[in-house]
């Protein structure tokens, strides 16, 4: 218990985010139900403004607030306007719903490839990107509430912030990577936990994310619509005073002594390893000697992942550990371009398929296995593009990250 008391928030972060509920994370969206009015870009993204700050509220409910091109453009537009404005001191972001956001509308994206149209995809990951490094380098607080679901983009949005929550990264499964900053969030988390989360897909809840500094602040249900209000009030561009009102409605927790902190020593043995594969044998190893249940069902979740996007994974998360918000961002668009252009695989929309759109669970990767996965394929996501395909391009000259 000592080792996760050190890990409790102490120094001051940049930006924030709220986790107000111990819901789990790893009920998969329902993209089936469609409502008009979500549709609506203008509704995706509502706004509410207060005495000195501004909220965007993401609106897409019956999606659990997954993300399209035209709600991230809103977004980025927002904020860079709200910068802007002397007269607004902080920002907020919410969700609608039982969700914060279930990150991008991959389904829609399923569509669009299936249809030829690989440059809306791009399109979506260019802007996505773009607005998380913004987020990275904001000049003002910036509050995240996240009261529900929360996966894969939709932790970057929220957690470049100053107040910052909770994630779960369940790309693997469907034949993708952990992107919109995730190789730098997750490998900067404690031991190599990171790697943990990015090959199985496990979830952490607010606790965890308070105890390994992703999260700030926690705060029970009951209090939410106290917070807000609060919030609502404050005229102040101060985060020492934002940072006030959020503790005076948190709530002092530590980790669940059945929950996934107190491995943290097994994951470091076995998820230490260079390769996947010396992975999975530390694995099995754990599993044969100590009789492990908790190992048996880890290497269940690694062995129904894509083989390929497990290589490539651990690659983009092992690298992350080097580079800085915008690096991770650029690999991160080589990465995902690649992913859906199936020139190496299409792992992607198989994914989807089986676990979104047919719902038959039945996945058939390509390669089939590690042992098929060359050197020559991961490499292939990570290399620079030739001149007919242009990298993402960030101001970095204008706006340096400080994350």
């Amino acid at each position: 218990m000592q080792r996760f008391k050190s890990l409790l928030p102490q120094a001051r972060f940049s930006s924030r985010s709220l986790y107000s509920h111990p819901r789990p994370f790893s009920a998969q969206p329902n993209y089936a139900q469609r409502n008009d009015d979500e549709e609506d870009p203008q509704n995706q993204i509502l706004v509410q403004g207060r005495a000195k700050s501004r909220a965007a509220i993401l609106n897409r409910p019956s999606s659990l607030n997954a993300l399209t091109t035209s709600m991230v453009a809103r977004l980025k537009r927002l904020y860079d306007s709200w910068e802007e404005n002397s007269d607004i001191g902080f920002v907020l972001m919410k969700g609608s719903g039982t969700a914060f956001c279930s990150g991008a509308d991959v389904v829609r994206l399923y569509h669009s490839l299936n249809e030829g149209n690989a440059e809306e995809a791009k399109e979506f990951f260019k802007t996505l990107y773009s607005f998380v490094y913004l987020q990275g380098t904001y000049l003002k607080p910036h509050v995240s509430i996240l009261n529900g679901r929360t996966m894969g983009c939709g932790s970057g949005i929220s957690l470049p912030g100053m107040f910052r929550v909770i994630f779960s990264h369940p790309e693997a499964q469907i034949g993708f990577h952990p992107d919109a900053g995730a190789s730098y969030l997750l490998s900067g988390l404690p031991g190599y936990l990171g790697e943990y989360l990015a090959l199985t897909g496990d979830k952490l809840n607010g606790v965890e994310m308070i105890a390994c500094r992703l999260a700030t602040h926690y705060s029970l249900n009951a209090r939410l619509a106290w917070l807000e209000e609060r919030l609502g009030k404050l005229v102040t561009d101060d985060p020492s005073i934002v940072e006030a009102s959020l503790s005076q409605y948190a709530d002092l927790v530590y980790p669940d002594r059945s929950g996934i902190l107190h491995k943290i020593d097994t994951i470091d043995r076995c998820f230490s390893h260079d390769t996947v594969e010396e992975i999975i044998e530390a694995l099995e190893k754990e599993a044969a000697e100590f009789l492990d249940e908790w190992c048996l069902t880890t290497l269940q979740k690694i062995r129904e992942a894509s083989p390929l996007s497990l290589k490539v994974i651990l690659r983009s998360i092992r690298e992350g550990r080097f580079e800085t918000l915008d690096q991770c961002l650029v690999r991160e668009y080589r990465v995902s371009v690649r992913a859906i252009s199936k020139n190496v695989s299409s792992d992607f929309v198989e994914g989807v398929r089986a676990r979104m759109v047919d719902k038959d669970f039945a996945p058939k990767w390509d390669p089939p296995s590690l042992k098929d996965v060359s050197e020559d394929m991961v490499d292939h996501y990570f290399s620079p593009f030739d001149e007919l395909e242009p990298e993402l391009v960030l101001p970095t000259a204008l706006r340096e990250p400080y994350m």
